[in-house]
């Protein structure tokens, strides 16, 4: 159903200088940030990535090829300014958020046991609501070695894919790691059997078996900020395996929701057409970080500027498409 607010931005949107639709997907933004802000002239004012940094215990099963003690590191490296992530947020204002929700303090190993108690895990979700006030805009970044199995694992119990076809190279994998990768993970599910479509408590039970406190904190920052009428910008493979618990929760919290990119990480590709999400971007970019959806955080900004400062025929004194120059009445000759 369309309402009277969707109808008022779309009038704006034709009335821009420009042919109707021809800004394609930049003017599809600006309607989804009207509408998350509930105005027809949405604003982006402070922007922040919200950087959820924990360690998991599935490592110990040799799951990726960096040690654990990079995670700590990684987060030094953040501090410094000197990540990726934070070269961007430099380049378009955003402010980088670093939230230690587990460094040093591992999940337990989800092959012999559950990754986090259902306690453990709502604390998480609370901790990612409690920063869904901090941004007209906030991006989803994460930092945890071993995080790619964990979402690996998640988008098995959500869509009931294999486990070959979830997991990927994660931070560099061999063929022989990626093959060891996925034994893990078939464990992992047959020892938890998790049954998310049976309702949130399943949904929650799964995401404490299976994920991590940094997936748990995303999850918690998109129902919060569908609390707070705020966008998500999500990254990669990790943050949209939050999506997928938010989906079986609260999917109504999903339309707060940009996909920033595809990524190149095995199974995202997967993870996207469940989610029946279009990302903004396919650069192949496989980091995480939150590097793709700082650089989708631009493209939000551009097309809530365009929406807005652009002007319109009639301020302009442009003519529109369906104008008619005056024609001089023909004479006959007589």
């Amino acid at each position: 159903m369309v309402t009277e607010l969707e109808t008022r931005i779309r009038r704006r949107l034709d009335s821009l200088t420009k042919p109707p639709g021809s800004l394609g997907r930049l003017e599809e933004i600006a309607l989804q940030v009207g509408l998350v802000q509930g105005t027809d002239m949405p604003t982006i004012g402070r922007k922040a990535m919200l950087l959820f940094c924990a360690d998991h215990g599935v490592v110990e099963e040799g799951v990726s090829p960096f040690p654990q003690e990079v995670t700590a590191q990684m987060v030094a490296n953040f501090r410094a300014g000197g990540a990726a992530i934070t070269v961007l947020c430099r380049q378009y204002g955003i402010e980088p958020v670093i939230v230690d929700i587990g460094v040093g303090r591992p999940t337990r190993n989800f092959t012999r046991e559950p990754a986090m108690s259902k306690e453990e895990a709502q604390r998480a979700i609370e901790t990612g609501i409690q920063h869904a006030d901090g941004g007209d805009v906030l991006g989803a970044g994460e930092m945890g070695i071993g995080n790619s199995t964990a979402a690996a694992a998640l988008l098995c119990a959500f869509t009931g894919i294999s486990p070959i076809e979830a997991a990927g190279r994660g931070t560099g994998l061999d063929d022989a790691g990626v093959a060891r990768k996925a034994d893990v993970i078939a464990r992992a599910l047959a020892l938890h059997r998790p049954n998310p479509k049976d309702g949130p408590k399943e949904a929650m039970r799964a995401l404490a078996a299976l994920g991590g406190r940094e997936i748990a904190a995303i999850v918690g920052l998109i129902l919060g900020a569908a609390q707070k009428r705020r966008v998500v910008v999500l990254d990669g493979f990790i943050s949209c395996s939050a999506a997928l618990v938010v989906r079986a929760m609260d999917p109504a919290a999903l339309d707060y929701v940009i996909y920033s990119h595809r990524s190149a990480e095995r199974g995202h590709q997967w993870m996207l057409e469940s989610l029946g999400a279009r990302p903004l971007l396919d650069l192949d970019m496989r980091l995480g970080e939150g590097s793709g959806a700082a650089i989708g955080i631009s493209l939000v900004e551009s097309a809530v500027r365009l929406y807005r400062e652009m002007s319109t025929f009639d301020s302009a004194g442009v003519s529109t498409a369906a104008e008619k120059p005056a024609v001089s009445p023909t004479v006959s000759a007589q």
